[in-house]
């Protein structure tokens, strides 16, 4: 048989991306027809080609399986996707985590998108340089949805430490990339919490079993305000609720004034946004 110099460059790119980590990255989808678009075009474009795309769709009556097909072949064997009834946004990620074979696993909701095109490139980097690191995390910034040039808070978990998740800080979950094999360990998200899942499943990996992170400074994801936990006052007050269970739930101690005290951050983050952006 004679070997092309293109089926040569072929079989070199193919021996090379095997020896690279894989990434699954997840997103769940229902009725997201408005925004997924925007979410799928920004994998894409990612330097980063060594990922499994996985998109967990909740039975969506919209055109929101249309695009999921449109894109699909752009993505070659890269791409996995499931179209039906689930318990939830928490049993959809959990589904999506059973499903990906890659070394590391984040999450990209459908109504955001990756803030640069190296975003994945530089997570990869991270952990192909520690062996022994589980998780990295970084910063993202919400924008209205209307508006997605303008940043209205900008969220950063530089100041982040397992500690303070007694005050119920938590690195920004959106820009949260776990080994695979942390989820076999530890285990996945509880379906029975409504919107704070993944701040128990963080306190259950971060400050319970003390696995090893590292903050990486850059802006990971550009999120639209509106979402589960961004949207009033009744989401607030499930959110406290459903943090003081996680606490219980792992045999950890806080209280409601500790855990309120991020609103204070929290407003100071939002102001110094609008000052800055």
């Amino acid at each position: 048989m004679v070997y092309t110099k293109e089926i040569l460059q072929k079989k070199l790119e193919h021996v090379l991306l095997k020896n690279k980590m894989k990434i699954s990255l997840i997103t769940i989808t229902y009725n997201s027809a408005k925004t997924l678009a925007d979410t799928i075009k920004s994998v894409l474009e990612q330097t980063y080609s060594n990922i499994e795309y996985i998109i967990v769709d909740g039975a969506s009556k919209d055109n929101t399986v249309s695009i999921i097909k449109k894109y699909e072949p752009l993505f070659g064997e890269r791409i996995k996707w499931i179209s039906e009834p689930d318990k939830g946004l928490y049993d959809a990620m959990s589904k999506g985590i059973r499903i990906a074979t890659g070394d590391v696993v984040g999450i990209l909701n459908s109504d955001d998108f990756f803030t640069s095109n190296k975003v994945l490139q530089k997570i990869a980097d991270a952990f192909e340089l520690d062996s022994q690191l589980d998780a990295v995390y970084g910063d993202v910034h919400f924008v209205h949805p209307n508006q997605l040039d303008k940043c209205v808070r900008y969220y950063s978990s530089k100041i982040f430490k397992p500690k303070l998740m007694k005050l119920g800080f938590m690195p920004a979950h959106p820009s949260f990339y776990l080994r695979k094999e942390c989820f076999e360990k530890y285990g996945l998200y509880k379906t029975n919490y409504k919107i704070a899942a993944d701040f128990e499943f963080l306190l259950r990996v971060i400050y319970k079993a003390k696995i090893k992170t590292k903050y990486l400074p850059i802006d990971m994801v550009t999120m639209r305000t509106g979402g589960a936990s961004t949207s009033g006052i009744e989401s607030h007050k499930r959110i406290m609720n459903e943090h003081l269970r996680a606490f219980r739930e792992n045999g950890i101690y806080t209280n409601r004034l500790l855990l309120s005290l991020r609103y204070i951050y929290k407003v100071e983050e939002i102001l110094w946004s609008k000052i800055i952006y």
